[in-house]
């Protein structure tokens, strides 16, 4: 074979590999596309789908107060635990539930991490607004999902609010507005929500969005005086901009139990 000839057939097989590996590589693409699609379908499937004589989210927001409900969640904080009770917080796919005092030992309590499904049997109640499943008990379920927080700052101040209830949310561009302490002084937080607790306690400050403002709380039981958010509200000034992150709780209105600021 003559070397121009050689290099002719050395340039086609090149390019052939070429145009071959390119293809290839756009397959893999497409493969990669199409697979992460059905894993993310498949993991909200999961997260949306109901064993048998379990209520969906719709269905809990229907049923009467003071009646008996069922409904498999995904535990997102955990507020407290005492005398073989716990408090948490948990959502699914389509909405959220607050278990108050649930019957639950410490062994139990260690096994209610971020992201762990469970199965809840209890009374759906309210108190002060607050929507709650009471006289609860819970069985551990496979399968992990943690919520992202939905962004509730259009939703401040509009009735539609309350239907995202106890969700994991965030609020951004909002201005610390001030407090009145003990001695009628401007401060930017109150220690318990009248001014007359200490360092330990709930944390209340006031936050305004478009003229209108609400007031925020630190749980004390959820983020202690320890936890960074704790800290960082410690170090809030009236006339701050600030996003924030928590739960949407309710007492009388909206209340949300913040646990992040920025």
């Amino acid at each position: 074979m003559k070397k121009t000839t050689k290099r002719v057939f050395v340039v086609v097989l090149c390019l052939a590999m070429i145009f071959a590996m390119a293809a290839c590589g756009k397959k893999a693409e497409t493969q990669e596309a199409s697979g992460g699609g059905s894993a993310e379908a498949t993991a909200t499937e999961d997260v949306q789908a109901k064993g048998e004589g379990v209520m969906t989210y719709a269905e809990y927001a229907d049923a009467a107060l003071d009646t008996e409900v069922t409904i498999e969640t995904f535990v997102q904080a955990k507020q407290s635990w005492w005398e073989d009770k716990a408090t948490v917080y948990t959502q699914d796919a389509d909405g959220a539930y607050f278990l108050y005092n649930m019957a639950c030992s410490q062994e139990d309590y260690d096994k209610l991490v971020e992201g762990q499904k469970i199965k809840v049997k209890g009374y759906k109640a309210e108190w002060s607004g607050e929507v709650e499943i009471v006289d609860a008990t819970f069985e551990i379920e496979d399968g992990n999902w943690i919520a992202e927080p939905m962004d509730a700052t259009d939703l401040l101040g509009n009735e539609d609010i309350i239907q995202h209830q106890n969700k994991k949310v965030s609020f951004s561009g909002m201005t610390i507005e001030p407090k009145k302490d003990a001695n009628g002084n401007e401060v930017a937080f109150l220690y318990s929500w009248d001014g007359s607790g200490s360092q330990g306690d709930d944390l209340y400050f006031d936050v305004s969005k478009d003229g209108k403002t609400y007031t925020f709380t630190v749980e004390s039981y959820l983020c202690d005086k320890d936890s960074d958010v704790y800290k960082a509200v410690e170090g809030l000034n009236v006339g701050d901009t600030v996003d924030l992150e928590g739960f949407l709780y309710w007492y009388e209105g909206v209340n949300p139990h913040i646990t992040a600021v920025k």
